[in-house]
């Protein structure tokens, strides 16, 4: 296949230009405007809220506001020419977001541009990645004036938890752990507009009926995201028809799902934002063209650690921590299905899920469908209990190969084959882990670590420390270790 030698053919967009925001008592609408050729194409991004969380008046609630609407543009810095910002956004915003856009720019360049990616046109494959400075090519230009925005400070209780919540294994087994350490816990649910939402039904459903503070943020980001992808040309005109388990494009998603759930969290003074990350998603390799984060920024310890410190810059008393980075998502599975099964059946871990009656099932053909049969079957629990047949489990054992399966597991793949195949030597997947550089104990909040720890103890082989090299935020922000 050729490939190109520049990165400066991929700016395809003449300009982005986000905002202003329109905001209600319960949602956010912004303008997205892009130029290509001289055309310009428009649609909008929103997110929907069941509850009042803004007063429309007050400029840090716009301000707030347009950092929700801006996410999905920091995926785009590498195509386009100029990327404008119709809004508020006061120098720490400013820092964030050119930070973060350079960020992914790099993990983009890497892992969509110069890897394998089915989801370009034959000739758009980049053969040598250029050493340069910076690799975001467009020109970030801020149209309004910050002085206009008074800063407000939020208090979070410290007991105050918001669990992110998608259906899967992670944020299940979050909650549950939580909510046993008598936490006051928020599973904040978000909708994304289209099949992704399939995924979290059937927990949403589950909690809803049971959790009073259960919520759903509603957010069509998905198509968003498909709309942009429509106006880069060297993308497949078919992207949407191929049967593919990773985007074509974009890697900063995490963060549409986070910043969404923000106002609430302001608003039912919650001090902690959980996400579900394993001990696997903080990965750091420094050995090839360009240091890059394998494609896990967003789920990494480093996401975390920028995202607190950009809320501890404005003033805003959010964490942002995962209570797994110690278990890998075998450890994870172990857990939830032995201490919470009835959260565990209502998990759905699939990239096609069904919708049969009432209820979601997995499609149990996807590469995370077999990696969720393979690791229950490896751990010992019956794949039956959240939807996977007989067929299926036989079928996903029989053709299961390292190849194809995503780099979350491609490090665990060779432990889940020894324990299929009845290994006796306990696996490092079965032990509770703790590594300086990727899951340090500190990232546990103070006020429930020790209790945590000896909710987990029991179902691990024992504990690994594993002693690495580190290296400081700005370094690893930089890709200069």
């Amino acid at each position: 296949m050729t490939k190109v030698p520049t990165l400066e053919r991929y700016r395809v967009i003449d300009s982005l230009q986000i905002g202003p925001v329109e905001i209600t008592p319960v949602s956010v609408r912004t303008p997205y405007r892009v130029t290509v050729d001289g055309q310009l194409h428009e649609t909008t991004f929103a997110y929907r809220f069941n509850e009042p969380v803004f007063d429309p008046k007050r400029s840090d609630d716009r301000n707030l506001a347009a950092m929700m609407a801006v996410q999905p543009a920091l995926n785009y810095g590498l195509f386009c020419k100029e990327i404008i910002f119709h809004d508020l956004f006061d120098p720490k915003d400013r820092q964030f977001i050119t930070e973060m856009m350079e960020n992914t720019s790099r993990e983009i360049l890497v892992k969509k541009l110069h890897e394998e990616n089915v989801f370009l046109l034959p000739g758009w494959a980049l053969a040598e990645i250029p050493a340069r400075n910076d690799y975001t090519q467009a020109e970030l230009i801020f149209k309004d004036e910050e002085s206009r925005l008074e800063q407000a400070f939020w208090a979070g209780r410290e007991n105050g938890f918001c669990v992110l919540s998608s259906g899967g294994k992670e944020s299940l087994l979050s909650y549950g752990l939580l909510s046993e350490l008598a936490c006051d816990c928020h599973p904040v649910y978000i909708n994304e507009s289209g099949r992704h939402w399939f995924t979290a039904l059937n927990g949403y459903r589950y909690f809803k009926k049971r959790i009073p503070n259960t919520a759903r943020v509603w957010t069509d980001c998905d198509r968003l995201f498909n709309w942009m992808l429509r106006r880069i040309s060297f993308i497949r005109p078919d992207f949407q028809k191929l049967r593919a388990d990773d985007y074509p494009l974009r890697l900063w998603t995490v963060a549409v799902f986070l910043f969404g759930a923000l106002p609430l969290i302001r608003k039912r003074g919650l001090a902690h934002l959980v996400v579900g990350n394993e001990f696997d998603t903080s990965r750091y390799f420094d050995d090839g063209p360009l240091p890059h984060y394998d494609g896990l920024f967003d789920q990494s310890l480093w996401f975390d650690s920028a995202l607190r410190e950009y809320f501890k810059r404005k003033g805003w008393s959010v964490r942002v921590c995962s209570i797994l980075r110690n278990l890998s998502e075998s450890l994870v599975e172990k857990v939830l299905a032995s201490r919470y099964p009835d959260l565990f059946a209502t998990q759905v871990s699939c990239h096609a899920a069904l919708i049969d009656g009432d209820h979601v099932r997995p499609c149990g053909r996807c590469e995370k469908c077999r990696r969720i049969m393979s690791i229950l079957t490896a751990m010992g629990i019956d794949p039956g209990l959240i939807g996977y047949t007989k067929v299926m489990v036989d079928t996903a054992l029989k053709s299961l190969s390292g190849r194809g399966l995503h780099s979350q597991l491609a490090g665990e793949f060779d432990q889940v084959q020894a324990l299929l195949k009845g290994a006796t030597v306990p696996q490092k997947i079965e032990f509770f882990r703790i590594a300086e550089f990727s899951a340090p104990l500190r990232e546990i909040p103070d006020t429930i670590r020790q209790p945590l720890l000896n909710l987990l103890e029991p179902y691990s082989k024992g504990t690994l420390i594993t002693e690495t090299s580190r290296l400081s935020l700005s370094a690893r922000m930089s890709g200069k270790p």
